[in-house]
């Protein structure tokens, strides 16, 4: 099909969504999953959410293994959850999604060169929170039609670009697991991973 110039449909949200989908094996469960997002344009305005789910699979009771996501913009990151998160493949039917506390993140900040090594920061009550991804590898544009997308009403494009480790310390802890290889439709990728660009268009 040809590509036109002005897409049709209604942008729902535009920004960047980076994540971290971590198993101690190849072939283990998730133990880990973040899904961070940096929105500038969505029906609920700007802002952050950091999906942390430590305990994916559970109650996300321990102390030490919470289920949270950090905002400034919980109307935002209620959104997210319900219209995208919940959707997204490694996701889908998770335990923590039903018992996820909200909480406030405060001072997000991105540091470096997106080519070699990226970092999100944001403060919370529970003390500072580091996302690092790196090494960084591969670049790649994804542009996936509503039939592929995760909810299967948006046509969805990406800049990807990989990362075949990452660092992650909460209040000076880091978490459970390690990126693994997985194919992107048809693309060797990896479990983590920077999206930027990222829009959501409902077709």
């Amino acid at each position: 099909m040809e590509r036109v110039p002005i897409n049709p449909g209604t942008a729902d949200w535009s920004g960047e969504n980076p994540g971290m989908y971590l198993r101690e094996t190849a072939d283990g469960p998730f133990v880990t999953l973040i899904s961070f997002f940096r929105v500038v344009l969505s029906p609920h305005g700007r802002g952050h959410a950091a999906f942390v789910f430590q305990d994916p699979h559970g109650d996300g009771r321990d102390a030490g293994k919470p289920n949270v996501c950090y905002t400034d913009n919980e109307p935002l990151a209620r959104y997210l959850k319900d219209n995208f998160v919940s959707h997204f493949m490694v996701f889908r039917g998770v335990a923590a999604l039903s018992n996820l506390r909200y909480e406030k993140g405060r001072d997000f900040v991105a540091t470096g060169d997106a080519r070699t090594t990226y970092t999100e920061r944001f403060k919370t009550d529970r003390g500072e929170v580091s996302l690092t991804w790196e090494p960084l590898g591969d670049v790649f544009m994804v542009e996936f039609p509503k039939e592929k997308s995760a909810t299967g009403q948006h046509e969805m494009f990406s800049l990807f670009v990989n990362a075949s480790g990452v660092r992650v310390s909460i209040n000076g802890q880091g978490v459970a697991g390690r990126p693994v290889p997985r194919d992107m439709a048809g693309k060797a990728s990896s479990t983590a991973f920077l999206a930027f660009s990222e829009t959501w268009v409902r077709a």
